[in-house]
């Protein structure tokens, strides 16, 4: 199935992302990471020196007692566990070697008609650490998900939902969580956003849109880090595709908790395999269609070869967002300079973000 290839493409990924260590100097359960199999099963895989039990649990932190032992003293470095959807699971090893506790969870939501909704959890972090799982995810548009979806997503106790999409888009396509989910966003015009930078036309893909991201969406940047300074729980942001506005906005924050910007990279490659088109945006009439952005997108769907998602790479093969992320290093120094500059993001901030989002 298409899902579980690029499920499988996105996990070897986040595990290249990792540090490689030799397996006899774990001190602890390493370079963990769960996929699944089909809709009831999970596969957990890790390196360690010695035994792991293995938990399931439904959510990512507490203590043990909370969670449901599946396997002891496993020395494999695989488990297998029956696990449905909905609650989220979260499959939790201990190492016998020192008693440390390892969470990981798929990083990919299986949803039956969402696209590209992750988990940022388990990346590398500032001082040794990692992204705490469970706390914030990045997302395509959610306009078509079933009612399984629904409840799935509800699961996740979200406090609130950032749509960085546009006014034209949120009409387009309104999300089938409205009502479900706390939504914010910031209102503007897609074709208002462009019109100074791109002439009034609609831009194409690429690096020097990308390089105008730091400006264009400083809004939004505004807003979600207001959001996630505030802690009120787990956060969802997404745009259409859950590629670019929000490809940029995940570089952000990954960047802010301290994550190698190769990783932060590899993240946003990931789009290419875990997005879902037809999911992103209802069927639209083009002989209907009466603004620029909805014949935009009735265009698109037009087009075969929109219907897969395609690579986020100049034709020199530098990725878009790479291009976004230089600008910000000539201009203000640094993400964090950045982020101090047109979101009040302190670097007392950054510690805070570091302290309740990484562990």
């Amino acid at each position: 199935m298409r899902g579980q290839r690029a499920l499988s493409l996105g996990l070897g990924l986040a595990l290249a992302a990792s540090p490689c260590l030799a397996p006899t100097a774990f001190a602890r359960a390493q370079q963990a990471i769960a996929s699944r199999v089909d809709g009831r099963t999970l596969v957990a895989d890790w390196q360690a020196r010695g035994p792991v039990d293995v938990y399931l649990a439904t959510r990512p932190d507490g203590p043990l007692a909370q969670a449901r032992l599946i396997a002891r003293g496993v020395r494999s470095g695989h488990a297998t566990v029956r696990a449905g959807t909905s609650p989220r699971p979260y499959l939790r090893l201990r190492d016998r070697a020192d008693g440390t506790v390892v969470t990981v969870a798929e990083r990919w939501l299986p949803l039956a008609q969402g696209s590209n909704f992750r988990d940022l959890g388990g990346y590398p972090a500032a001082d040794g650490k990692t992204v705490r799982w469970g706390l914030i995810y990045r997302a395509g548009a959610t306009p078509l998900l079933t009612p399984a979806d629904v409840a799935q997503v509800r699961g996740l106790g979200l406090a609130t939902m950032v749509d960085l999409r546009s006014d034209e888009e949120r009409r387009l396509a309104p999300t089938r969580l409205a009502g479900q989910v706390h939504q914010d966003a910031v209102p503007y015009s897609m074709m208002a956003l462009f019109a100074g930078a791109q002439g009034g036309k609609m831009p194409s893909n690429g690096g020097a849109l990308y390089r105008q991201f730091p400006t264009l969406l400083a809004p939004q940047v505004r807003l979600v880090f207001d959001r996630l300074k505030a802690q009120a729980g787990p956060i969802e942001y997404n745009c259409s595709a859950g590629q670019d506005r929000t490809g940029f906005m995940t570089a952000l924050i990954l960047a802010a908790l301290g994550t190698p910007r190769a990783v932060i990279l590899r993240d946003y490659d990931l789009s290419t395999a875990l997005r879902r088109p037809e999911w992103e945006m209802p069927k639209i009439d083009a002989a209907k269609a009466s603004d620029p952005v909805a014949k935009m997108f009735a265009g698109y769907q037009a087009n075969p070869a929109m219907a897969r998602p395609q690579p986020l790479h100049d034709p020199d093969g530098r990725p878009f967002l790479a291009s976004a992320m230089d600008e910000i290093d000539a201009r203000y120094g640094s993400v964090e300079g950045y982020l101090e500059k047109v979101a009040g993001v302190t670097a007392a901030d950054i510690a805070m973000l570091r302290k309740a989002y990484t562990e």
